[in-house]
């Protein structure tokens, strides 16, 4: 057994194991077993509503939305050879979140700011790849999505300045916080699809991003097609990441630190820590939420993003100190 598989069980069974943990976990005691009991009917009507409607659909999105930010921040980390890279750096995470704004702005109802906010996601890669040109190299791609990213939230901002009344505006600040707390079918059905479809476009690029980790010029000696692997990088990227911030709103730091963390597991090729980091990033996220539940207090709730926010900063001020002390 290979260090990819040996690393992707475990990962999977790390997600599992916090995937059954936000089923139990809430204000209705329940507990673990109960809640997998009442899954299937067992515990009394009370206890199976809150199972199938709340919890199982809660702990799902917060799988299927780890997990795309973990293999969307492995890809692009991959590509960019830059273990500080994270999905926002294209752009598409702050281009979905103005296309939610958008539609929270004008009122358009819950229904449909995903839809928005994967629309905002598509023509923010749009802007992106008119932006950089054809054939650009990984520097001006990032430069690119620094520029998209700036324009994006800039409107946010507008928008927020904006607002026409107190509830668009308090609307807005909340979405942009990120949550799993309104999590249902319908977002699955909509949302998940693209995000298993983002990551398995990732993964047809593994071996060309292990290429690609000796260097553009030596990838291409070695007949990978860099201009194509750039485009299928970020167009899975992007299917995962508009398609996860339009189920939760903006998250951070998921898509830096699972990578970071996955790829000594497997011998930091950034193509095989694709598949694990996908995984650590679900277990990671069920994790931040139910410490989210933990922490909130009656009428007082802290936001998944915010808690993601705190916690994984700290974590990116070490990995930048870490890098500078390797580079010295």
């Amino acid at each position: 057994m290979n260090a990819e598989v040996k690393a992707t069980l475990g990962f999977a069974a790390l997600a599992a194991i916090l995937f059954v943990a936000a089923l139990g976990f809430g204000a209705y005691p329940m507990g673990p077993v109960g809640a997998v009991a009442a899954l299937f009917g067992a515990g009394g009507d009370e206890a199976v509503a809150i199972a199938r409607e709340i919890r199982f659909p809660r702990a799902l999105l917060g799988a299927l939305v780890g997990g795309a930010l973990g293999a969307a921040g492995a890809g692009l980390q991959g590509y960019f050879r830059n273990p500080l890279a994270d999905p926002g750096i294209v752009g598409v995470t702050s281009s979905a979140s103005l296309g939610a704004v958008i539609a929270l702005y004008f009122g358009l109802g819950f229904d449909i700011v995903p839809l928005a906010a994967m629309g905002g996601g598509a023509l923010g890669v749009i802007a992106l790849f008119a932006v950089a040109g054809r054939g650009a190299s990984a520097l001006t791609l990032i430069l690119a999505g620094v520029a998209v990213a700036a324009f994006a939230n800039a409107l946010t901002a507008l928008a927020l300045n904006m607002a026409p009344n107190p509830w668009a505006l308090s609307e807005i600040a909340y979405w942009l916080m990120g949550s799993l707390r309104d999590a249902n079918a319908r977002d699955m059905m909509i949302t998940g699809p693209l995000i298993i479809a983002g990551i398995a476009v990732l993964l047809t690029q593994r071996g060309a991003l292990d290429a690609l980790s000796l260097g553009e010029d030596a990838a291409a000696s070695l007949g990978v097609n860099v201009p194509r692997t750039r485009l299928i990088v970020v167009i899975g990227a992007t299917l995962a990441v508009g398609a996860s911030v339009a189920a939760a709103g903006a998250i951070g730091f998921i898509g830096l630190v699972a990578p970071h963390l996955a790829r000594p597991f497997v011998g930091h090729a950034p193509g095989k820590a694709i598949l694990p980091a996908a995984f650590l990033g679900a277990a990671l996220l069920n994790a931040a939420d139910i410490g989210v539940r933990a922490l909130s207090g009656f009428g007082t709730p802290i936001y998944l993003g915010v808690l993601t926010a705190l916690v994984g900063a700290p974590f990116f001020f070490w990995l930048i100190r870490s890098n500078r002390a390797r580079t010295a």
